[in-house]
């Protein structure tokens, strides 16, 4: 069953804010996934505006290079030159090879990542600006590149990637919270250096609430945890290693234990003496669906039911299911929120997430019903879907008023009234700023692109499935192939829609593109102000707020990362796992299944 293999993070995770995409085309496509404060006609300008100089003058090279070299072929010729030059195995994998040491031996901390790095590596980047010292557990960090260590290793056997992968476990080992559970980022310099970086860079970083203040517990937010668990979980599968399987145990049983009675799970855990923001109450409690919390539980429990044969989270998982039938509202707002009070009444959390229901979360629920029936055989799980499925295209985006970038959803609905919500900001940092909601959606405003016509045909085949044959190959009965891909990062990859054939020509290119040090140079594309103290009281004269809307961010006092108008040369994780991706895929194609 496809739409349950997911194992903790997601293809649009992979361009991050710094990823350095070197397809504009690419981002552009996908930028509504991670970077939806933008409006996609602004993003793409600002990317075109980035790319151009870099793109020309690569184009301009390689032109240059097959004219200096005489490469001018007939189409006949070029066919003939492709099937010679097919690259070898060997040589793929002496790429792949050397690409990963300077991963492990110049890059990793500890054998943990950030985002991206300065080439000199004098600066670096998770979510936001980095210490030396630190790691980070949100894609495409530390479990991420796991993960893609493991997908290399499964199609060549080769010890370095294996020990790569057991370097990136090891790490996540080290800064698991004694809960069970993993905070964003991880310091190896110790609790005194993260409680510094938390007061200064993170409590900057204007529009990311999330790391302005220090909890010191572990987090579900952006699958922090479910992401380092994920990956703990197919190590161990792979040898049985005994110190895989102990952290392993203390991430399940974190799970199962911040579960509340009601089958939900808070944003963070344990919990901490609580934290406001001006004003609004701490979020962390609330029972959490934003950014895939949910289903993302639900979907570690399901390999652990399956993979490890531990009958301790079959209760958990139908209880937790059970449950986002109930959080589903009633008419005229039939759909689900981004989190809910324990009492299970929808409500507000970060300063720009207010009370409201959410398209994009509607569709994870339907998606996750649909999940589940297929698992179980049982219609209940069905009978919500009609009431959603009509009231998205209730509230679908007018053809005429969207924006021509796929986007057909605004983030928040007003439950109730079904008007749409627009959040907006004002000041210039964390001191003088704020964000505020009304009815007015123009500008930089949050939308979503949800292909509701997919969601109708499949509920619809759904719906003319028998149970029995729905849940034939189910692994909630025994049943059915493993829920745990042989090649995760290719998976993630296949269910964001990416076209996995990867060619010779491409794989050459890829070779080829390796530099001597052993990495894919890249242009970052996003920066952030250096920690300069606190912010002044008032914006500073002059000021104009363009962040939310272009860079997001605010004065020269804001650390959250923003747009860089002179992209940097540098090292990105995420263009590492998307380059090694498509070298694993090109080897994939080349064995016998």
């Amino acid at each position: 069953m496809n739409a349950v293999l997911k194992t903790g993070y997601h293809f649009y995770d992979h361009f991050s804010p710094n990823s350095g995409a070197n397809d504009i085309n690419d981002v552009c496509d996908r930028h509504y996934l991670k970077d939806d404060w933008i409006t996609g006609k602004m993003y793409q300008e600002k990317l075109k505006e980035l790319f151009t100089s870099s793109v020309a003058a690569v184009v301009l090279g390689i032109s240059i290079l097959i004219l200096c070299c005489g490469i001018f072929i007939t189409p006949v010729a070029a066919a003939e030159t492709a099937v010679q030059a097919d690259p070898r195995r060997e040589d793929v994998e002496s790429a792949m090879r050397k690409a990963t040491r300077f991963m492990t031996d110049t890059v990793a901390v500890n054998g943990g990542y950030v985002w991206s790095y300065l080439a000199d590596f004098s600066r670096r980047w998770g979510e936001m600006e980095a210490k030396p010292s630190m790691i980070w557990t949100q894609a495409p960090g530390t479990p991420a590149m796991g993960q893609v260590f493991l997908d290399a290793w499964s199609v060549t056997r080769d010890p370095v990637f294996y020990e790569a992968a057991a370097k990136a476990a090891d790490a996540l080992i080290a800064g698991q919270h004694p809960s069970g559970g993993w905070n964003y980022v991880i310091d190896f310099a110790g609790e005194e250096s993260l409680q510094e970086w938390y007061a200064t860079i993170g409590y900057n970083g204007w529009r990311l609430e999330e790391f302005q203040h220090y909890y010191g517990n572990a987090t579900f937010d952006d699958n922090a945890t479910i992401e380092s668990a994920s990956l703990l979980l197919r190590i161990y599968l792979e040898k049985r290693e005994p110190r895989f399987r102990a952290a392993l145990d203390k991430a399940i049983d974190f799970v199962l234990e911040s579960q509340y009675p009601s089958g939900g799970w808070p944003q963070r855990y344990p919990f901490a003496p609580e934290w406001n923001k001006q004003g609004h109450p701490d979020y962390t409690r609330y029972v959490t669906l934003n950014d895939g919390v949910h289903e993302h539980n639900v979907d570690f429990l399901l390999l652990v039911l399956q993979e490890l044969k531990d009958e301790r989270v079959r209760e958990p998982i139908k209880r937790a299911m059970d449950l986002l039938i109930e959080l589903q509202q009633a008419e005229p707002t039939p759909g689900w929120s981004l989190q809910y009070t324990t009492d299970l009444e929808p409500v507000a959390a970060r300063t720009y997430e207010p009370r409201a229901v959410t398209p994009h979360t509607t569709s994870a629920a339907v998606g996750s019903l649909m999940d589940f029936y297929e698992l179980t055989g049982e219609r209940k799980y069905l009978e919500p879907i009609p009431d959603a499925l009509d009231w998205l295209k209730k509230v679908e985006i007018p053809a005429a008023e969207q924006s021509g970038d796929g986007r057909n959803f605004y983030h928040f609905v007003e439950i109730g009234s079904n008007r749409y919500l627009g959040v907006h900001r004002r000041g210039s940092n964390t001191e003088n700023g704020e964000y505020y909601v009304n009815y007015d959606t123009s500008g930089g405003q949050s939308k979503r692109r949800i292909d509701l016509d997919s969601i109708r045909q499949r509920y619809k085949l759904l719906l003319e499935t028998p149970p029995e044959e729905a849940a034939a190959e189910s692994a909630w009965f025994g049943r059915g192939p493993s829920l745990l891909p042989d090649l995760v990062v290719a998976d993630n990859f296949a269910r964001e829609g990416m076209d996995l054939h990867v060619d010779h020509e491409r794989a050459r290119e890829l070779i080829a593109a390796l530099n001597d040090a052993g990495y894919w140079p890249t242009r970052l594309r996003m920066t952030s102000h250096p920690y300069k103290g606190p912010g002044p009281l008032a914006p500073p004269e002059g000021f104009v707020d363009l962040g939310h809307n272009i860079g997001r961010v605010g004065d020269a006092w804001d650390t959250s990362p923003f747009f860089d108008d002179e992209p940097k040369p540098g090292i990105s994780t995420a263009v590492f796992i998307r380059n090694m991706n498509q070298l694993i895929s090109y080897l994939d194609s080349k064995r016998e299944h």
